[in-house]
């Protein structure tokens, strides 16, 4: 049977549709439910196959909503919307817009990291494409089965999902979501994403003992084996989909911070895990740095964890103060970097080369008091003698924000940037609520994790600000697609998060937010998206739309509404 065709006209997408009858309900991509009409019901084969009723697109979401409410779990109200995703993907979406903030933590972290956990014991229906070592040779054939004009893809090798590591098969509920919250945020329509997972084994000995698990079950591949399969996808994606952006994910750092020097050039791509999480920190220290009144330049950050995230973030944030005018030693000591052994400082030796521009110069210690530590000066001997103004953590492990670290920070300066960034929940450095009561209620803080408002002092409710890469990622994805940007440059990411803190209202700093509310996030991506693209062709790696760079963001961004069906 011939594909669907999607296409758009006069501003709104068309379906031509050769399926029938309950192949046409079993498309996720043009099943209508109970909304289709007469005719189309007549047209389509489908009398008899549907309820008398012809409802209306809000009755149907009211109906999801009421569904939703009756489960009594994130992960049961999970997999209804993975059920409904699987059925009806513009309701789907529909009802994700129309209650963002509340479902997120629902398709994304922290419930999608539950998900991986249990995902063959939940599984109902595959969704994108697994690759496996059993594909060399092979791996464009498996795509070029694939429907519709792929544009989009987010690919993961699943070994560090969220901060739960390998999760072999599971790790395809990342892509899915990620691909979830393109659509709902940058418009982008599902008949041009393609979620991949690149099941490559896994080292995870619970899965391998468990009877139901889905994946590939052998040990994860490593060395030139693992090398080639990646080296046969991305040309395979390079000739299957040569307007194709693609997403790394999830990835564990050495492959990660690998694969994307190695592979950014040959296909438009990048790695939100490395440069999603920076900007997106960038963006909290700069809307911090306004509310306190420090530039840049006069900020000192202290980052524990050196795997992907915290080294992307210290990239992206170098960068940030270079512009402001530091440079020289100036620059390097005004990160202090600590991996799981303590301070990056010179006279260690690295196993993990990306570490070497980080490591301190003993001269540099010395100029805060650390050369002489027997051993690497660990985080509260950082902190008390280089006096950060902004503590960030990616080191994975929870509690590593401890008290006195945290008070000896406070009583340096009068308000502290703190930002335990692990994912899930269970991994958070610190929890806002001990954060306030550390600092008295002066930190401003943000979270990789949705948390609650704090209540601190008398009448003073703190609103805790989720340092979600959804802020960053779909406004780069859609700004890149928009104008067909040949790469994607960690510049496109600076103008992401220099506009990002801009979008930041003095009356969000007023109540400690720094991130403006998630429900604004499909404005937000528009003028992300803009600024991504304008910096691309300034960069020279895009060239400006005939239309002008508003106009041809906004042509990339689909509301979801059913398509126009035209039966062939």
């Amino acid at each position: 049977m011939e594909l669907t065709r999607f296409f758009q006209e006069d501003g709104h997408w068309v379906a031509e549709v050769h399926k029938r009858g309950r192949d046409v309900l079993r498309d996720a991509l043009i099943n209508k439910g109970s909304v289709f009409s007469e005719n189309e019901r007549r047209t389509l084969g489908l009398r008899g196959l549907l309820p008398d009723r012809q409802a209306t697109v809000d009755l149907q979401v009211q109906r999801v909503v009421e569904t939703l409410d009756r489960r009594d779990s994130d992960l049961g109200r999970y997999e209804e919307l993975a059920d409904l995703h699987d059925r009806n993907e513009t309701l789907f979406f529909r009802v994700l817009l129309s209650r963002l903030q509340d479902l997120m933590p629902i398709v994304y972290t922290p419930t999608v990291g539950e998900a991986s956990l249990e995902y063959s014991h939940i599984f109902r229906r595959g969704r994108g494409r697994w690759i496996t070592p059993r594909h060399r040779g092979h791996m464009a054939d498996a795509l070029r089965e694939v429907q519709g004009d792929i544009r989009l893809i987010v690919v993961t090798d699943n070994e560090r999902i969220l901060g739960l590591g390998d999760q072999g098969a599971g790790g395809m509920v990342i892509p899915i979501g990620k691909l979830a919250l393109y659509t709902a945020a940058a418009g982008i329509h599902p008949s041009q994403t393609l979620p991949v997972s690149l099941d490559v084994g896994t080292d995870n000995t619970r899965l391998l003992e468990d009877p139901m698990y889905l994946g590939y079950r052998h040990p994860r591949l490593r060395g030139a084996e693992y090398d080639e399969v990646i080296e046969e996808f991305v040309h395979a994606v390079r000739e299957t989909f040569p307007h194709a952006l693609l997403q790394w994910e999830d990835f564990k750092k050495g492959n990660a911070i690998r694969l994307l020097d190695r592979y950014r050039r040959i296909l438009p791509s990048f790695n939100d895990d490395i440069q999603g999480t920076a900007a997106v920190a960038l963006a909290g220290v700069l809307a911090a740095g306004r509310a306190c009144g420090r530039s840049p330049s006069q900020e000192r950050v202290a980052i524990l964890g050196a795997g992907a995230a915290g080294i992307g973030i210290a990239n992206q944030i170098r960068d940030a103060m270079r512009r402001d005018g530091l440079d020289g030693d100036d620059l390097q000591g005004a990160i202090a970097l600590l991996d799981s052994q303590g301070l990056l400082r010179a006279d260690r030796e690295y196993a993990d080369s990306y570490k070497e521009p980080y490591a301190w110069p003993l001269a540099i210690a010395a100029r805060c008091g650390l050369d002489a530590t027997v051993g690497p000066p660990d985080l509260l001997a950082v902190v008390t003698a280089f006096q950060p103004t902004t503590l960030i953590g990616t080191s994975g492990v929870a509690g590593t924000f401890p008290e006195e670290v945290i008070r000896e920070m406070s009583r340096h300066v009068e308000a502290p940037a703190i930002f335990p960034f692990s994912n899930p929940t269970s991994k958070a450095e610190a929890t806002p609520v001990d954060l306030m009561e550390w600092t008295e209620g002066r930190a401003y803080v943000a979270t990789g994790s949705p948390f609650e408002p704090v209540a601190y002092g008398d009448d003073e409710i703190v609103r805790i600000s989720q340092g979600n890469n959804v802020y960053i990622f779909p406004g780069v994805g859609l700004g890149a697609l928009a104008v067909e940007s040949s790469q994607v440059t960690d510049s496109m990411f600076t103008a992401a998060a220099l506009r990002l803190a801009e979008l930041v209202s003095e009356a969000d700093l007023a109540v400690g937010a720094l991130y403006p509310p998630l429900s604004q996030l499909r404005g937000i991506t528009r003028q992300i998206a803009v600024a991504v693209a304008n910096e691309a062709i300034r960069e020279g790696v895009a060239v400006e739309p005939g239309g002008g760079v508003a106009e041809a963001v906004a042509a990339w961004m689909w509301d979801p509404t059913y398509p126009e069906i035209r039966p062939t």
